[in-house]
């Protein structure tokens, strides 16, 4: 298994241009927030029928994916983890707050499209290809990246 580090670094091969990973640190959150909202968007009714919750941060199909890619986190950094549980707490508010005036599914969908039309044409700018082309498992990095990047910022 690689590193936090060696993921990073081969990540950064690809995003060496300054307009592409200003782009990547709207878009990539914008695609994570997105993705929350469509699982969110899944009839809660399907959840409601094996908990005995009637939490709509826990009781919504997002949790269990979510749940997921933060031990795929937690197994690279602590720190990552944190701030990806964060984001992903951000993520679900949002998307709760969101699905009261929009609707979920749609608002989602547009978000989605519009992200990964800015994450090819940043790359398209970069000269390179998107390194989730090479390895599915850059699209978790990918997030984490961008968050290791803006916090070295402070």
């Amino acid at each position: 298994m690689k590193t936090l580090g060696e993921w990073f670094a081969l990540y950064a091969e690809s995003h060496q241009n300054k307009t592409n990973q200003k782009i990547h640190f709207i878009c990539v959150p914008a695609i994570y927030f997105s993705l929350v909202g469509l699982f969110m968007s899944i009839s809660p009714q399907l959840i409601s029928n094996f908990t005995k919750f009637s939490n709509p941060f826990i009781e919504n199909w997002a949790s269990p994916p979510l749940i997921l890619v933060l031990l795929f986190y937690l197994r690279l950094s602590f720190s990552t983890f944190v701030r990806m549980l964060t984001f992903s707490i951000l993520c679900l508010i949002g998307n709760y707050f969101l699905s009261t005036i929009f609707s979920l599914f749609y608002s989602s969908l547009i978000i989605f499209v519009l992200a990964w039309i800015g994450q090819f044409y940043g790359h398209k700018i970069e000269g390179k290809r998107p390194s989730f082309l090479n390895d599915l498992q850059f699209l978790l990095i990918g997030p984490a990246w961008v968050f290791e990047k803006l916090a070295k910022k402070q």
